[in-house]
């Protein structure tokens, strides 16, 4: 441990008592390195740790204090912050771990005390809240996507938008136990979950208002044969909501089918039944 004297003289001073106290030159060089930065960083530094399966950040005071006076040779030191760590960006969202970039977490590994951080303009983007600049073209694309693909299931043939529908569940882990109402017009299904058992009753609506959702969510609540229910409808006439209810409800209108078509691989299906 380098005294705090000797911490303050800078980095050759805290290399040759490391030096004097075994450490091979490297060694030295290298913590070193790191108790001058830790004394000698500015407020301005940018501050990061991993725990807790999240990135913490904060920023620091110039001053290094001792944890106890007493032992001021080889005591504990530390900077206070200037705000509490954090673990979420500038607009809130949670750094976790799992859902940041391997370029940013790979510091992680880092078996030392500090290092600097690369790429820095990756992470104070990050904690900015501001999105990659390919991430921004991206989301655009994206959105865009989505837009063009809302189109083509409101220009479906009402048949077509129930098969879609049935896609849908197909490809998500739902098997089509039963087919109720034949060919009318917002055709029943009945589907069952094989890994948990669930059953539930899907009612597809090219267009509808709020009163008919709430007359089948009714008549959902009262049936004890059903543990969910879908809702789907393209074209909704005002917005659509659930409302409470003691069973789960999902409602998909607008652009959450066009979400569930695009995740679901069926972009291709759709351009060929809407041409």
């Amino acid at each position: 441990m380098i005294s705090d004297e000797v911490a303050r003289q800078g980095k050759e001073a805290i290399a040759s008592a490391y030096l004097k106290s075994g450490r091979s030159q490297s060694k030295a060089t290298d913590h070193a390195r790191e108790v001058n930065d830790f004394y000698q960083m500015g407020p301005d530094c940018l501050w990061v740790t991993f725990a807790e399966g999240s990135m913490w950040w904060a920023f620091a005071k110039t001053d290094v204090h001792q944890l106890d006076a007493e032992t001021a040779e080889h005591g504990k030191r530390y900077r206070e912050l200037v705000d509490p760590w954090r673990n979420t960006d500038l607009a809130g969202k949670p750094l976790d771990f799992n859902s940041l970039s391997t370029r940013l977490t790979k510091v992680a590994a880092y078996r030392q005390t500090l290092c600097a951080f690369e790429p820095l303009e990756g992470l104070v983007r990050r904690i900015n809240a501001i999105d990659e600049p390919v991430v921004a073209e991206a989301k655009q694309v994206q959105g865009q996507l989505l837009e063009l693909t809302q189109r083509l299931i409101a220009q479906l043939h009402w048949r077509d938008f129930e098969v879609l529908c049935d896609l849908i569940f197909a490809r998500s882990g739902w098997q089509r136990v039963a087919e109720l109402g034949g060919l009318q017009k917002g055709t029943d299904l009945v589907l069952q979950q094989t890994a948990t058992g669930e059953r539930a009753f899907v009612q597809v609506k090219s267009g509808c208002d709020q009163a008919t959702l709430s007359r089948y969510v009714l008549d959902f609540e009262s049936d004890p044969g059903f543990d969910r229910m879908f809702f789907i409808c393209h074209s909704p006439k005002g917005a659509l909501t659930a409302g409470p209810s003691s069973k789960p409800v999902h409602v998909w209108s607008g652009q959450a089918t066009a979400r569930q078509a695009i995740a679901a691989g069926l972009l291709d299906w759709l351009v060929q039944k809407a041409g």
